[in-house]
């Protein structure tokens, strides 16, 4: 006899207490539940449990939200388990965004990030590359605001990455980013990867020079543009405030370019500023200047654009000057007084000093020895040599170095027992050399006291700084040594090489290689690029670098000494690496000192990348001297201005070098 079928149902009675009626109260609704339980087999109630669990776990596990997937780089999010389809490829992520209204991530190739647990948001920061040393540069130097793209610039950061042989998109490493940094590629555009070491173009070596060369002018005419805009016919071009400063209302720029105008070629320049001088410029004024500055300046470049273009006008302008200055001398010892009134024909010494300073009183006889021979009238030279003859002469001097001052009355050194090749006594040594070339090697006085004196700089003055060894002129005070030098020491590598040039022993030229490095690393240690006024050398052992600069040193005023004499060891030497030094050089003035609406200025902060401190004002030495002398480092023709045919006064004004007939 079979069982009874089982039934697959439940059969649910209800109780008499309930009369009858649908009770839905809440103990009636969890009896009813359990007994429903209870009823299900054990494989339902083990399934139902088993669906629970899974139902528990996912709902306890974290899902990553947008935020997470933006912080992904795309080969992340093609890899990762937890992407979902759609946010695969960058194409598709766009379009995920744009359908979901937000806004599209530009396709630019982050770094590789860790994928970091939801936080308090952050503030975030501007993508860079390049190792972590680096990054404080990179940060200082580029716009904050832009993403440093290594390799490239300009559209090539805009063009869409090639995928790998994965599918996913490149990413360079810090490592490989430093070697791109070091080795930018051929499309690299100039302005790109602005820390990277400056790397000779490749091209030949004539393009080369006439991109140098181009860039020289092209430097001039945006002086040239502030100056004639905001303060034609004045002496100094203010670019910051677009306006003019005088020191002697003579229109010291313009005659001080003069001369490196024609030498750049730049006609349309020249011409403008030929008529100004025919037309405007009158020195019957009423109006202290100083004797230095207003012949190495004016006189100097009156005379040097004549000989240039042998328009008779500017000879006539340069006598005119000449003679009015010539009240200086008139004083109880010939030493002349430091300030003329051109126009009373007056002169006298400093309000709060009767001293002149050596170097003005002996940095003048090259202008005024050409005078003469140009007009055949000797009272010119008369008066500058009776101040080197007494000069030549005096006591006080220390193995050929001479003191800073020099009295007006007495004749006399003041202030002795300080020695330095820097302010107030530089040009001094300079002229020595220069006169005796100037005059055909025949004034064996001024040989005399040049070798003199360079042998004092050997004896007293050099040095090596730690670590490094590199050599440099310091200062003598009192039988004290100071590690201190001028910028305004760095003509000397350019002198003694062209002594060396001229015959002078070769260890002239030998030395004056090692002061150049010196020189250089002025500029190369400096976070702009551009030297200091002033620094002081380590010589102490354990010292960490070289160069150390004082809060008040700091300023650049665009001075021309390191650039002058990277084109006298240029000449001689053809060694390439100074022209190298003199193009990074040029590319820190037009980096930190260009302002764009005209002209340059000079800075007070050299050590700052951020805000160099502008000084608002532009020198005129910068058209005069600056710019000529890169010109003619980046120029290989060694006849344009001849170093065996020229000698440049002391603000690069090339003067004849006179032939051995008086009567040529």
């Amino acid at each position: 006899m079979l069982p009874p079928a089982r039934r697959d149902y439940v059969s649910v009675s209800f109780g008499e207490q309930s009369g009858g009626r649908y009770n839905n109260s809440k103990q009636w609704r969890r009896q009813s539940c359990w007994r429903k339980w209870k009823q299900l087999s054990r494989l339902q109630r083990s399934i139902i449990l088993f669906a629970l669990v899974l139902l528990l776990i996912f709902g306890m596990s974290p899902y990553p939200n947008s935020q997470h997937y933006r912080a992904v780089t795309p080969s992340l999010k093609a890899s990762s388990p937890l992407s979902p389809p759609g946010l695969v490829g960058v194409d598709e992520e766009k379009e995920a965004a744009g359908a979901a209204g937000l806004p599209v991530p530009p396709h630019v190739l982050p770094e590789p990030v860790k994928v970091q647990p939801d936080g308090p948001r952050q503030k975030k920061m501007p993508q860079k590359r390049g190792p972590p040393v680096l990054q404080g540069r990179q940060q200082k130097r580029g716009n904050a605001s832009e993403p440093l793209v290594v390799g490239g610039g300009g559209e090539e950061q805009n063009k869409k990455k090639e995928p790998n042989d994965k599918g996913e998109e490149p990413v360079i490493s810090w490592r490989e980013a430093v070697v791109k940094v070091d080795k930018p590629s051929d499309n690299t555009k100039a302005g790109d990867d602005k820390d990277s070491p400056k790397q000779p173009p490749k091209k030949t070596s004539k393009e080369i020079e006439a991109l140098r060369l181009a860039a020289v002018q092209e430097a001039f005419r945006h002086a040239w543009r502030g100056y004639k805009e905001f303060a034609w016919g004045h002496d100094e071009l203010r670019p910051i405030s677009k306006s003019y400063g005088e020191w002697f209302g003579l229109g010291l720029t313009l005659i001080d370019a003069l001369d490196t105008m024609w030498i750049l070629g730049l006609k349309e320049e020249f011409a403008e500023a030929r008529e100004w001088v025919n037309s405007e410029l009158s020195f019957n004024k009423n109006v202290d200047v100083n004797l230095f500055e207003t012949t190495i300046r004016i006189l100097g470049g009156l005379l040097s654009t004549y000989h240039l273009s042998g328009d008779q006008m500017f000879l006539e302008k340069a006598k005119d000057i000449g003679s009015r200055l010539m009240p200086a001398f008139k004083t109880p010892s010939k030493i002349p007084y430091s300030d003329v009134n051109i126009g009373k024909g007056t002169a006298h010494p400093p309000r709060w000093t009767s001293d002149s300073t050596v170097a003005e009183v002996t940095t003048i006889q090259l202008e005024f020895r050409e005078l003469t021979r140009l007009t055949r009238d000797q009272q010119y030279q008369d008066a500058v040599g009776e101040v080197a003859r007494l000069v030549h002469q005096l006591e006080g001097k220390q193995d050929g170095l001479v003191p800073m001052f020099i009295n007006t009355n007495s004749g006399q050194f003041t202030h002795q027992g300080v020695f330095t090749l820097g302010a107030r006594a530089d040009s001094y040594y300079e002229y020595l050399l220069k006169q005796w070339i100037q005059g055909g090697k025949k004034e064996p006085q001024f040989l005399e006291d040049y070798l003199q004196a360079i042998e004092g700089v050997k004896k007293n003055l050099l040095q090596k700084s730690t670590p490094s060894g590199l050599t440099f002129v310091g200062e003598l005070s009192h039988g004290q040594f100071s590690p201190k030098m001028d910028h305004l020491v760095c003509f000397l590598p350019g002198t003694l090489a062209l002594g060396a040039h001229h015959g002078l022993p070769e260890d002239h030229l030998e030395l004056a290689q090692r002061l150049m490095e010196t020189c250089y690393q002025m500029y190369a240690q400096m976070e702009t690029g551009l030297s200091p006024e002033i620094v002081h050398f380590n010589t102490h052992q354990g010292s960490i670098r070289d160069v150390d600069v004082k809060p008040a040193d700091r300023h650049n005023l665009l001075r021309p000494e390191t650039v002058e004499s990277l084109f006298y060891l240029y000449r001689f030497t053809k060694d390439p690496k100074y022209q190298e030094w003199g193009w990074e050089i040029l590319q820190s003035f037009n980096k930190h000192t260009k302002v764009s609406t005209g002209g340059y200025t000079s800075i007070n902060n050299v050590r700052d990348t951020n805000y160099p401190s502008p000084r608002d004002k532009m020198e005129s030495f910068f058209l005069g001297e600056t710019l000529k002398y890169l010109y003619l480092l980046f120029s290989d023709n060694p006849d344009l201005v001849g170093l065996d045919r020229y000698v440049f006064n002391t603000e690069a004004h090339p003067l004849p070098i006179w032939p051995s007939d008086p009567q040529e």
